[in-house]
């Protein structure tokens, strides 16, 4: 059994400052730690999944970040350790638990199974693993290969921790009361395209400014309005596209980031916006496109029609909230909402324009090149970092 402390302040040394993950009673002297530490940050996510995305987007912006959950949460991980990790070649630091392990420790019914296939689901996934040291002479070397591992392959690698490996701490701070504040939003009626609202974005945005687009049609339409190296086209771990950005804004404050959403993906994901408004990054900016269908999948209908989208970025702690019609509003209300979080909620019109084009640029391209874009460096866009 090793300190927090211990594990905690190697790893600041090797680069890791940014924690985020869902809580489990073997993480609790973690969490604590990181918490109550002033120069370290936890995001806590609303599930598993998105602490992925949030730590691939820290890793997209250049930190250095350490992902926390319990086993019986791989499987919300799974999308974006498959489609967003691997896909887009980001490589975290995974600490999932082993809740459940044979022949360990009696523990409840539901980790039984998972207890059992934890390691080998991680391997099916191509994460290469080791268990969590458990002495303090491990602790540097378990990071060490975790670094190479992950600087020569660019994929997330595990320290899966077994119970008992790490003494309790207890936590002295409590959470931050955020207020809610703002008044109800009526929503406006669509009149745009989402071609339309997607040049008002890209025409207000400036120089330094990052724009996330969500999977399918949204990053596809995007990439033919023009491929700039500050624009990324998120494939597949479809709902989140808003964690990466508020990943992607943490390790980037001085930089606005304009993530672009779908209804159908908001849907998927929607414990997300909690996560958004309590962290309350002031450089992002929410955008979401609501046409009420699963337009990139053959235009099915999403249950968008019964939703207050705008009520619920309100509940979920958003500062800044707006829905608007054209795209004159969005660009007005991205000027007016400069320096705060802000939800925009854009109606748009069903349509997909003819012949749309594919990216000719791979997503490990993509992210490779905004990173050098970041950087301030010409990257090969063919190279890995």
């Amino acid at each position: 059994m090793i300190e927090a402390k211990s594990f905690i302040e190697a790893a600041r040394n090797s680069g890791f400052n940014l924690y985020t993950g869902v809580p489990c009673s073997y993480l609790k002297p973690f969490i604590n730690y990181v918490i109550d530490s002033p120069d370290l940050r936890y995001v806590g996510a609303a599930n598993e999944g998105e602490a992925v995305a949030i730590g691939a987007g820290a890793r997209l912006g250049g930190e250095q970040a350490v992902v926390m959950f319990q086993n019986s949460g791989l499987g919300n991980a799974v999308s974006p350790l498959t489609s967003l990790t691997y896909t887009f070649q980001l490589p975290v630091l995974l600490i999932p638990t082993l809740r459940g392990e044979p022949g360990g420790a009696p523990d409840e019914p539901q980790h039984e199974l998972m207890g059992q296939i934890t390691t080998e689901l991680l391997e099916l996934m191509r994460v290469a693993w080791e268990f969590f040291p458990v002495e303090d002479d491990q602790i540097q070397p378990a990071l060490d290969r975790a670094l190479t591992y992950m600087s020569e392959t660019n994929r997330p690698y595990a320290l899966v921790m077994r119970k008992g490996s790490v003494s309790p701490v207890k936590l002295k701070s409590s959470a931050a009361e955020l207020a809610i504040e703002g008044p109800v939003i009526e929503p406006a009626v669509a009149q745009a395209s989402r071609r339309d609202a997607l040049e008002a974005v890209r025409n207000i945005a400036g120089d330094n400014d990052l724009i996330i687009a969500s999977t399918g049609y949204t990053g596809r339409e995007l990439f033919a309005l023009g491929d700039t190296d500050n624009q990324l086209y998120m494939v597949g771990s479809m709902g989140c596209v808003s964690t990466l950005g508020l990943g992607l804004a943490i390790a980037q404050p001085e930089r606005r980031v304009f993530v672009i959403d779908g209804d159908g993906a908001a849907l998927m994901r929607m414990g997300a916006m909690a996560t958004v408004g309590y962290e309350r990054p002031s450089n992002l900016t929410h955008v979401l496109l609501d046409n009420g269908l699963h337009e990139s999948t053959g235009g099915q209908a999403t249950v968008a029609r019964s939703v207050d989208f705008c009520s619920i970025a309100r509940g979920c702690g958003y500062p800044q909230i707006a829905s608007v019609a054209s795209p004159a509003e969005l660009q007005q209300v991205i000027t007016d909402n400069a320096g705060g979080l802000s939800f925009i909620h854009v109606p748009t019109l069903p349509g997909v324009p003819d012949d749309l084009p594919r990216p000719d640029i791979t997503p490990q391209q993509v992210a490779r090149r905004l990173q050098g874009f970041i950087s301030g460096y010409e990257p090969n866009p063919q190279a890995l970092l």
